[in-house]
């Protein structure tokens, strides 16, 4: 059941929202995204002047800002505020972080490297790569995605597909939802399309794009059930996801966006498959995790 302790009527736009919580998140997440696209894919066309990049890292936004206005709707001030802790609480062992600071990046141009070809034309590694690296992981996590994305996908909405349709299908059904979120962005150059493409790039990177993500969100929902729910840990994991992309993968001039898809895709795959093997399906959600890590958090609150 929802906490409706909410300082807000209970009729109206409220009443609506409160009805269905998961719908009017997903709704508002798009809602929001796909209206701060428009912009940004005006502009990949030529139609406005000017580059507008910021506006295409703000979209990525959109879930956060749902994930905020759906938890004060259904509990108020202190479901904010329970909200913003989680950026701070970072939870997982030592195997977990190694996990997502070295094995997922690692997953990932493996998948890339696994493909004939992908080598030519290589432009070497630098000394600074290692510095470089660490600074593009800061600027991705607030402005590539994690930072906006995973409060609503993992923070609001898994648990509650958790608990409704169990870990698997859960998973499957938010990994539905996050990959049509990004339609959008294969209007643009972003996802291989942009003026003069035509379909084509479309009907080849979005299969891939969908196997992909649907990969991804098996990754993350064991990583954010290892981790007891951490929200901040599910940020990092999908900023290590992220930073590769934009810091590893232009040293190799031969990997299109089509190439990068398919290898993330091999990559987490193969990784995804085997967490469904190694947890039966459990992706290592424990029934009533969502109520243990609340506990623990009033727990540790101190006493007025």
């Amino acid at each position: 059941m929802e906490n409706t302790s909410s300082p807000l009527p209970n009729h109206g736009i409220a009443h609506l929202l409160r009805r269905r919580p998961l719908l009017s998140f997903f709704i508002l997440a798009y809602a929001i995204s796909w209206i701060l696209s428009i912009p940004f894919i005006l502009a990949d066309w030529g139609v406005i002047k000017g580059d507008l990049t910021i506006v295409f890292a703000l979209k990525s936004y959109g879930p956060l800002a749902a994930a905020f206005i759906m938890t004060f709707v259904l509990e108020g001030k202190a479901g904010v505020q329970r909200l913003q802790r989680g950026f701070r609480e970072l939870r997982g062992g030592w195997a977990l972080m190694l996990f997502i600071f070295l094995g997922i990046p690692a997953l990932l141009m493996a998948g890339i490297l696994l493909q004939p070809g992908k080598l030519d034309g290589f432009l070497g590694l630098s000394p600074a790569l290692l510095v470089n690296y660490a600074v593009m992981f800061v600027a991705v996590t607030f402005g590539g995605g994690p930072m906006g994305e995973e409060p609503g996908w993992r923070g609001f909405a898994l648990s509650r597909l958790q608990q409704r349709y169990g870990p698997l299908w859960g998973t499957l059904l938010l990994s539905i939802v996050w990959t049509c979120w990004h339609l959008p962005d294969f209007l643009t150059r972003a996802q291989g399309g942009g003026p003069g493409t035509g379909w084509q790039p479309f009907f080849t990177n979005f299969p891939i794009f969908l196997l992909l993500v649907t990969a991804l969100a098996i990754l993350l929902t064991w990583v954010y059930n290892k981790s007891n729910g951490s929200l901040l840990t599910a940020i990092l994991a999908h900023a290590s996801v992220n930073t590769p992309q934009l810091a590893l993968v232009p040293l190799f001039p031969a990997v299109d966006t089509t190439a990068l898809n398919l290898g993330a895709m091999i990559g987490f795959g193969v990784t995804a498959l085997l967490i469904l093997v190694l947890t039966r399906g459990r992706l290592g959600y424990q029934p009533g995790q969502e109520q243990a890590a609340q506990s623990a958090k009033i727990k540790a609150q101190p006493a007025a």
